[in-house]
């Protein structure tokens, strides 16, 4: 029996300036269901999602036609509410989740008394008792230590718990109606799996209907009830989210559907012949001095990265996974010398330089390139393409004027984008582009290595996929050789001939894709892997694995003690797996390892005929 509607939109037209964003949308949302709004960025997502709270005209758009009601006692028509009358509506009947929290959540209030502050505003309780109400909102959405977290700012937290703030202050008030703007998109699979839970499991409890906005199908078929697809700000098709899947009708969905990354699609193989290593790292550790007062007794060392060994051959991918917080990024500035190692060696192209100065430094860094995960703050923007793309190459080879011209033209063919676009600035390209451009750039000096973190993780599927795609037809003609780190594992496991695993600032399992991705050995890889979202909604309420829980190591330590480093054990050709955890202190050998099921992202134990441990 159908659901009577909570929030109907009806032939909905939002415009920026003279720019159509929206052209006629509609659609509705019954009390306690979770709608999927999906699409490329520019499709008109968020554009919608902050029309329905009337944040538009804040972004310089504006409703230019439709209707949005809000059904209930009373029924509110928000196209025509003044922004007083909407303060009433916002954070209280109706909720949104941002993107990213860091720039949503004020970062001179505390945590508690931001939260407090919705509850005074809308529910009029005095300071002590907002306070409670608002650790109350923090235990709902289990955030450890909820009484000291009350009084931290958001730069204290990690991105996941300042992602479970929002969701506590955009729940505080037990809304009727929940939007989510890409709450997932820059977390990784563990800690995306547990807001995905943590949504579901609240909005049982107090019985609220979710909008979800994403680009990340196999989001949408894990918690989706009905899906409506957006292109170019027009619906291109809706429907129930196991038709939808099973037989996409629109065409702009079955592309979609195909550029989606699926664990289990396959690794790449290696062409190239086995050669000297481009990059080799032996036992590379990083600590950062914590002070804390003035007393030098209570300085303390923050372990980032600790006994990391790794190699990346001629014309080879090595995805290095992880979450966030593991110590990714921080390897991989380090690899390049943009952080100092405080230990360890680094060899590129065989020469050491972990040890030269600036000035020795300088000619070896047109070898390695790195491409960061936000292109827009990595490019200048009072540069044109031209001379963004090229400095590089201008730094090291002094270049003509005509030279610097010809070698734009020609890097804008290579990353596939128009030679003519060279005058342009980069505010004028989308997101994907502008992520060419910062590739187009890292080329202009012929590199033998290119460090890639998270260079894909902000951008639309489809988008990903041409990024992807890109890399390694440059690794087919150029040879270059890739570090690449994500959080997506299905991208990584489509691009990648290695993989290494990261926690806790160290390699806990590491070899070829398949052997790693298919056949898991480590606990922690085990867990990576089955929360995995699966692009599939008949699988959504597949049973999980019953996994090892893991403590994670103490990282802060006062200066001259350390993390005890694990020790790596081949368990089969080229596949390493980390004998002595130091965390759970578990040998290798005590746990059964698991054979991942990788079409379902779950994992099961693999045992032989003789019920001894199968370690293919």
């Amino acid at each position: 029996m159908p659901r009577s509607p909570l929030l109907s939109v009806d032939d909905l037209r939002l415009n920026f300036g003279s720019h159509e964003a929206v052209k006629g949308l509609s659609f509705d949302i019954a009390k306690g269901e979770t709608v999927a709004l999906v699409g490329e960025s520019g499709s008109g997502k968020s554009a919608t999602a902050l029309a329905l709270l009337r944040l538009i005209e804040r972004e310089g758009g504006a409703i230019t036609g439709g209707t949005i009601t809000l059904h209930g006692t009373p029924a509110l028509e928000l196209s025509t509410l003044t922004d007083r009358q909407m303060q009433q509506v916002r954070g209280n009947r109706v909720s949104m989740i941002f993107q990213e929290p860091m720039t949503a959540l004020n970062p001179v209030m505390t945590l508690g008394d931001q939260v407090a502050e919705v509850l005074r505003l809308h529910q009029r309780l005095d300071a002590s008792a907002a306070r409670l109400a608002a650790r109350d909102a923090f235990e709902r959405v289990k955030i450890p230590e909820p009484d000291r977290r009350l009084d931290q700012f958001p730069h204290e937290l990690s991105g996941g718990l300042r992602q479970r703030v929002m969701i506590a202050m955009a729940l505080a008030c037990r809304p009727d109606l929940l939007i989510a703007d890409e709450p997932t998109t820059a977390l990784d699979v563990t800690t995306q799996a547990e807001i995905l839970s943590l949504i579901q499991q609240l909005q049982d409890e107090i019985g609220m209907a979710v909008l979800f906005i994403t680009h990340d199908m196999g989001v949408v078929a894990k918690i989706a009830d009905r899906v409506v697809v957006l292109k170019q700000g027009e619906k291109a098709e809706e429907g129930p989210v196991e038709d939808l899947f099973a037989r996409p009708r629109a065409a702009y969905t079955q592309h979609l559907m195909v550029a989606t990354p699926k664990l289990g699609s396959g690794a790449p193989k290696l062409l190239r012949r086995p050669a000297d290593p481009v990059l080799r790292v032996e036992n590379m550790a990083v600590r950062f001095p914590i002070r804390r007062g003035l007393l030098p007794s209570r300085a303390l060392d923050y372990h980032a990265v600790g006994g990391v060994s790794l190699s990346v051959a001629p014309g080879e991918t090595l995805g290095l996974v992880g979450e966030s917080g593991c110590g990714k990024s921080t390897l991989a500035r380090a690899v390049l010398r943009l952080v100092e190692p405080s230990e360890g060696r680094v060899y590129l192209t065989g020469r050491e330089i972990t040890r030269l100065d600036a000035a020795d430094m300088r000619p070896l860094r047109q070898r390695a390139q790195m491409v960061f995960q936000d292109p827009f703050a990595s490019l200048n923007p009072r540069l044109t393409v031209r001379d963004l793309i090229t400095e590089p190459a201008q730094i090291h080879q002094k270049l003509s004027r005509r030279e610097r011209r010809t070698l734009a033209a020609d890097l804008l063919q290579k990353v596939g984008l128009e030679p003519q676009s060279a005058d342009r600035y980069p505010h004028q390209f989308s997101g994907g582009q502008r992520q060419r451009l910062c590739i187009a750039r890292a080329l202009s000096v012929r590199p033998a290595l290119i460090v890639a973190d998270e260079a894909v993780s902000a951008l639309d599927v489809s988008v990903a996929r041409q990024v992807t795609d890109l890399m390694a037809q440059l690794q087919a003609e150029d040879g270059v050789s890739f570090l690449f780190i994500s959080h997506d594992i299905a991208v990584v496991e489509r691009v990648s001939h290695r993989v290494a695993v990261m926690w806790a600032g160290q390699i806990v399992e590491t070899g070829p894709t398949e052997a790693v991705l298919h056949n898991p050995q480590h606990p922690y890889t085990q867990r990576l892997l089955s929360a995995v979202p699966v692009p599939d909604p008949s699988r959504r309420h597949d049973p999980r694995p019953k996994l090892t829980a893991l403590t994670p190591p103490k990282l802060l330590m006062p200066p001259g003690q350390a993390p005890a480093r694990a020790e790596m054990v081949e368990v089969a050709n080229g596949h390493f797996v980390a004998a002595h955890d130091p965390a759970s202190a578990l040998l290798y050998g005590k746990l059964p390892p698991l054979k991942a099921d990788v079409g379902n992202g779950n994992a099961a134990p693999a045992v032989n005929r003789k019920g001894q441990l199968d370690r293919v």
